[in-house]
């Protein structure tokens, strides 16, 4: 086995011979699990193999302690080339190549045509292109953060480097002195819909080297010169380093070599035959084929461990009716308690906060204060900060990325989605969300967030109505492992009361996720709202209470999980009204009109939410134009007070 480390001045002769044995070796299996499955991209794995071969082979990664914390990250940006990923990780004895060969892109296999983190060896799933380099920055930054020196390798394709999100994460590297982290190119110049320079031209040296960058070029089938090329970057101190290595796209088999229709396609029988003779290879497809009909290799699922999570959160902070806080400066207080009361615990969780030149206005200024070792700022690259988050998050540091509900799940939501498929544990603090945000006017009202987020199977949604609840759901999240958005508005919320005037959400009251919230009692109807519309919904029934109509108010802050018990009871009063900052069809309405619908409930139902992009205005204003005022709330209960009566369902 090659000896693992840089540290040798070379690689000897022995060496060379088993990478090169392993290399020929991958090359066949990549032919042959494609062709098996009848898809795939062996071209580019072909071109991207021996780089592969040399990390996987030399880095701190041993295949028996694959999830080690000290390991090296290796982080495959180019997911697709998912066949070489397998072969070098089969053959360097992470599992049974077979599995790879047999199962690869079978429904319910690990081995799935892209690049997936239940492989051992793998540690981000990718596919989406140019998202690699951020997740190796939040794992570079992890390292630092969690003090465990190990070094981060990304491999790229040359295409991807087009992509925005790659240039803004070499900023994010250079800024925050990454230079533990190596960047390798396959440079093969050829990219699905033909070469780079025709597709999209690029320098690619002069991107990285603008941006503070060291760059090395090598060549890419040359085990030597890869290697070395990895031991100046590794001693190179005052910046990360990009090593671009010229490759040839299909290499190992001359009809496949810079052809660029074997990116995306297996070979047909007589080709695959032919590429099997020309590797001097041994044709056992049969016998794949046979072993994936049986079904074999299906049941293995390795564990990957999830990382400690070790908080304190605390006690909550009870604000009084009298103290305007609101549920922004309620986050960062709180972030703030957080931190100093975790920082100095030996055995703690770092908390980190990241945002994108937004800090002042999502209440993380003073945090970046009081820890600015532990404050990140990503300037406006909400993309590459999305992703370093979840990375961050996902290796045991407990990341919260505040930034506006526009920017923060509108722009970022690939991103997001590519976090929970993951399975980060990234918090999403985004304020500015709703008509709330004012006079920012349309391009910043973001009233579709619950629409956005619902679609992520991993993701959990919490808007809080005051800055006590605020409070006591940032402490509750912090000790809960899972990816959560908590979305707010920009105006000062009041602190929400009992009817004796104390504060609801105050001393005795804890966060449970799906647990709705009686307000105030009234078995003539009910009010269903959340966040910033508590307080509205209550005037409303102060008024309506003084006219004697008796109807319940009810918070419901974990929107998609709606408190099916408490909706029960308030579907016996005969009517519901949904009123929400947010658009009317995907938000908490919806939620609610489908469980009275999935469950058969009798009852009249009404949903009050945003219908149209706001204008540019005061709050009071804009929530007037879209009949969303105290005002109107209660005429429309009153309007069907008298429906019901009047014979109405």
């Amino acid at each position: 086995m090659v000896e693992r480390g840089f540290n040798r001045g070379r690689l000897n002769d022995e060496e060379l011979k088993q990478l090169q044995r392993l290399a020929t070796l991958a090359r066949g299996d990549i032919i042959k699990m494609t062709t098996l499955a009848g898809s795939g991209h062996p071209g580019g794995s072909m071109s991207s193999v021996d780089l592969f071969l040399l990390i996987y082979a030399k880095a701190n990664l041993r295949p028996d302690d694959p999830f080690s914390p000290k390991r090296d990250r290796i982080v495959i940006s180019h997911g697709h080339t998912s066949p070489g990923v397998y072969a070098v990780l089969g053959r360097l004895g992470f599992f049974d190549i077979d599995a790879a060969i047999t199962t690869f892109r079978q429904a319910g296999s690990i081995f799935e045509g892209h690049v997936d983190n239940r492989v051992p060896g793998v540690e981000w799933n990718t596919g989406n292109l140019g998202q690699g380099l951020s997740a190796g920055c939040g794992m570079a930054l992890a390292s630092r953060l969690l003090r465990l020196g190990y070094h981060t390798f990304v491999l790229m394709s040359d295409g991807e480097q087009t992509k925005g999100q790659v240039g803004e994460a070499r900023r994010f590297a250079k800024k925050y002195n990454l230079n533990d982290l190596i960047v390798l190119i396959d440079y093969n110049r050829l990219q699905i819909s033909g070469s780079i320079d025709e597709v999209m031209p690029q320098d690619i040296k002069a991107g990285y080297r603008a941006d503070g960058w060291e760059v090395i070029e090598v060549d890419g089938h040359d085990f030597q010169e890869i290697y070395q090329g990895v031991r100046e970057a590794l001693r190179k101190e005052h910046a990360p380093v990009a090593i671009i290595a010229h490759t040839v796209m299909g290499k190992g088999v001359s009809f496949m070599e810079n052809k660029r229709e074997f990116h995306g396609r297996a070979l047909k029988p007589e080709e695959y035959k032919a590429a099997i003779a020309e590797l001097g290879l041994e044709d056992d497809l049969e016998r794949y084929q046979m072993l994936r009909q049986e079904g074999m290799f299906m049941d293995w699922r390795p564990q990957r461990p999830a990382p400690p999570l070790n908080i304190d959160v605390g006690d909550p902070i009870t604000y009084e009716v009298s103290q305007k806080v609101g549920n922004r400066k309620a986050f960062g207080k709180a972030l703030i308690d957080l931190a100093q009361r975790n920082s100095s615990r030996r055995d703690g969780t770092p908390i980190v906060a990241l945002n994108c030149d937004l800090a002042s206005s999502v209440q993380v200024e003073e945090f970046g204060r009081f820890f600015p070792d532990r404050f990140f700022e990503g300037g406006i690259q909400e993309h590459n900060t999305a992703t370093i988050a979840g990375a961050l998050s996902k290796e045991g540091v407990l990341a919260f990325f505040a930034d506006f509900g526009v920017f923060g799940v509108d722009e970022t939501y690939n991103q997001h989605r590519l976090n929970d498929i993951n399975g980060t544990n990234l918090k999403l603090i985004c304020t500015h969300s709703g008509l709330d945000v004012g006079q920012d006017g349309k391009t910043h009202h973001c009233i579709d967030y619950l629409g956005v987020m619902r679609n992520l199977f991993g993701f959990k949604v919490i808007v809080p109505a005051d800055p006590n609840q605020t409070d006591r759901i940032i402490r509750y999240i912090a000790n809960h492992w899972g990816n959560f958005l908590v979305a707010m508005g920009r105006e000062k919320e009041p602190v929400i009361t009992k009817e004796d005037g104390t504060p609801f959400f105050g001393d005795g009251y804890w966060f449970e996720y799906g647990k709705g919230d009686l307000i105030r009692a009234g078995d003539m109807g009910a009010i269903i709202t959340m966040g910033g519309m508590v307080h509205r919904a209550l005037k409303a029934w102060e008024i309506l209470h003084e006219r004697g109509c008796y109807v319940r108010v009810i918070n419901f802050s974990c929107p998609l999980d709606p408190d099916v018990d408490i909706l029960r009871e308030a579907a016996r009063t005969g009517l519901i009204i949904t009123y929400e900052d947010h658009h009317i069809d995907t938000g908490l309405g919806s939620k609610v009109g489908n469980i009275l619908a999935e469950e058969g409930w009798r009852v009249r139902f009404r949903k009050m939410g945003v219908t149209s992009y706001g204008a540019s205005g005061e709050v009071g204003d804009l929530f007037r134009l879209q009949g969303l005022d105290e005002a109107t709330l209660v005429a429309v209960v009153e309007e069907e007070l008298r429906k019901r009566k009047n014979g109405g369902l």
